[in-house]
C-alpha cells in the first residue's frame, strides 16, 4: 500500500493491527474505508490494455471523466444499487490443443474489486500462514520455489496434489461461512455476494454457476486463498502436524501445493485422509495427477551409470518447473530444477505464433515484442540450475523469428548470414540467472 494516500494507508494499518491483535474478531464496519481515493488507487493499478467486458467500456474512455465515474461507482456501491454485470467468457488455446476458458469482467468491476481486495487484505494478511505464497502482497512464486528446495533438503517423500477445477468448484455456502469468521460488514459482503452470483455471458446467454469464484475477477484469488486457508493450511498446521511422527512441510501457491515429509508412514496417513478432508468441502483431488513419490537421491548404478540421468531419478513438477536430482560441480548430488517440458513448449509456441501472425510488421516493432517475450521468460524461469534451458529457448526463438521473417514476401528465405547481421543491429536479450533458489539465512 506504499502508493496509497496517507488517509487510506493509515486507516487500513489500524485495521491490520486490530486483526492481528484479535484473531477471532469479526469486522462489522469496513465500508468507510471504501472511498473515492481508494477507487482512484485501484484504477491506477488496473491494466489499461485489458480486454473490455460485456459493457465494452475501455480504460481510456473511462478516464476521460474519471472523477465523475468513480464518484458514481462509489455511490452505487454504498447505496446497494450497484449491479454486478456478468463476466464475458472467451477461450484461449492450451498447449495440448484444448481450449482454456477465461473470464473478462467489466472495467468498473475490476476497479471496485481491487479496492475491496485492498481492504480485505489488511485483515487476512494477519491470518494467512507462511506456507501460502500465491497472490499475496510481497510474496512470489520464487519464494515458494526457495521454500520447497529447503524442504526437500530435509524430507524425502513428496505428496504432489492437484485439485480438480478448483476455482469452479468452490462451494458458496462454505465460503460464506468462512467469510463470516472475519468479515460481517454489510456493504462488503453484499458486493461479494453480487460478484459470486453475477454469472457468465457466453454467446449472448448468461449462465449462473452454483459454485466457484468470479471468473477472471480481481477478488477471486483472495477468496480462493481464504477458502484454502481454512480447508487446508490451518487444518494442516493445527490438526495434522501435531499428530505426525516427524517433520512435514506444506508449500502452497494458490491451488497448487505439495507436502514434503520426512516419514513415509506420515506421508501415507495424510495421503489417505486428504481426499476425505477436501470432499467435506465439495472439492475433489485428481486421481491421476495426485501422487506420493519417494524423492531420495539416486544411487550409483552398476556399469557406471550416471545417477543424474533421466533414467536414474524420479521427478515431479511444481510451478512450471521439473524438480530432480542432479550432479554438482564437485561430483555430489543436489536437488535441482528446470523448466517443465509443457511450459517450455507452450512459451515457444506462443512466441512462434506471434512471429507468424506479425511477420509483416516493421523489424523494429517485431524486435521490441520478441525481446519483451524473452525478457518475460527469463524473469520467471531465470533461476539457479536453469541456464542451459534458457539458452536453448533463445536459440529456438531466433530460429522461429528467422523462419517467419523468411516468409515476409516473395524473395525467398532469409540466409543465416543476413539474419546474423540483423541480430547485430537488433540484438535479442541474452539469458541470465536472475533468482537464486538457495534458501536465505
Amino acid at each position: 500500500m506504499d502508493t496509497e494516500p496517507d488517509t487510506i494507508s493509515t486507516g487500513l494499518h489500524e485495521v491490520a493491527k486490530l486483526a492481528k491483535r484479535a484473531p477471532d474478531l469479526a469486522f462489522t464496519t469496513l465500508g468507510h474505508h471504501l472511498t473515492v481515493d481508494a477507487l482512484r488507487v485501484a484504477f491506477s493499478g488496473t491494466r489499461r490494455d485489458g480486454a473490455a467486458g460485456v459493457d465494452g467500456q475501455t480504460a481510456a474512455g473511462y478516464e476521460e471523466h474519471l472523477e465523475e465515474n468513480l464518484q458514481s461507482l462509489l455511490n452505487r456501491a454504498k447505496s446497494g444499487t450497484y449491479q454486478a454485470p456478468p463476466v464475458r467468457r472467451t477461450y484461449i488455446p492450451k498447449a495440448n490443443g484444448q481450449l482454456r476458458p477465461i473470464g473478462i469482467p467489466t472495467l468498473e468491476d475490476k476497479v471496485l474489486q481491487r479496492a475491496v481486495v485492498t481492504i480485505l487484505e489488511a485483515i487476512y494478511e494477519q491470518d494467512f500462514l507462511d506456507c501460502s505464497y500465491g497472490f499475496r502482497p510481497r510474496r512470489s512464486a520464487h519464494q515458494a520455489l526457495r521454500a520447497l528446495r529447503e524442504a526437500l533438503g530435509r524430507g524425502r517423500w513428496v505428496l504432489e496434489v492437484d485439485i480438480q477445477s478448483f476455482f469452479d468448484s468452490i462451494d458458496h455456502g462454505h465460503l460464506r461461512s468462512f467469510l463470516d469468521r472475519r468479515v460481517r460488514d454489510g456493504m462488503i459482503r453484499r458486493l461479494i455476494g453480487k460478484w459470486m452470483n453475477a454469472g457468465v455471458m457466453e454467446e449472448g446467454r448468461v449462465h449462473h454457476p452454483e459454485a466457484g469464484t468470479p471468473q477472471g475477477g480481481v477478488i477471486s484469488p483472495l477468496l480462493a486463498n481464504v477458502f484454502l486457508h481454512y480447508v487446508l493450511d490451518e487444518w494442516f498446521a493445527m490438526t495434522v502436524k501435531p499428530r505426525l511422527r516427524k517433520e512435514a512441510r506444506l508449500i502452497r501457491y494458490a491451488d497448487d501445493f505439495v507436502i514434503v515429509f520426512q516419514s513415509e508412514q506420515d506421508a501415507r496417513r495424510v495421503c489417505e485422509v486428504l481426499p476425505k478432508r477436501f470432499a467435506r468441502f465439495g472439492l475433489t483431488l485428481h486421481p491421476k495427477k495426485t501422487r506420493l513419490l519417494s524423492f531420495d537421491p539416486p544411487k550409483k548404478r552398476k556399469g557406471g551409470g550416471d545417477p543424474g540421468s533421466d533414467a536414474g531419478r524420479r521427478t515431479f513438477d511444481f510451478l512450471g518447473f521439473t524438480w530432480y536430482w542432479g550432479r554438482t560441480l564437485k561430483g555430489g548430488m543436489a536437488v535441482k530444477l528446470r523448466t517443465a517440458k509443457n511450459r517450455w513448449a507452450r512459451a515457444l509456441k506462443s512466441l512462434t505464433a506471434w512471429c507468424r501472425e506479425n511477420r509483416h510488421k516493421p523489424i523494429s516493432e517485431q524486435h521490441r515484442k520478441v525481446s519483451e517475450m524473452l525478457r518475460g521468460h527469463y524473469q520467471y524461469y531465470g533461476v539457479t540450475f536453469n541456464y542451459l534451458l534458457l539458452k536453448c529457448f533463445l536459440d529456438k526463438a531466433k530460429r522461429a523469428w528467422r523462419t517467419w521473417l523468411s516468409r515476409r514476401g516473395r524473395k525467398g528465405s532469409m540466409p543465416w548470414e543476413r539474419f546474423v547481421r540483423l541480430l547485430k543491429r537488433h540484438p535479442l536479450p541474452t539469458p541470465r540467472i536472475r533468482v537464486s533458489i538457495f534458501p536465505t539465512r
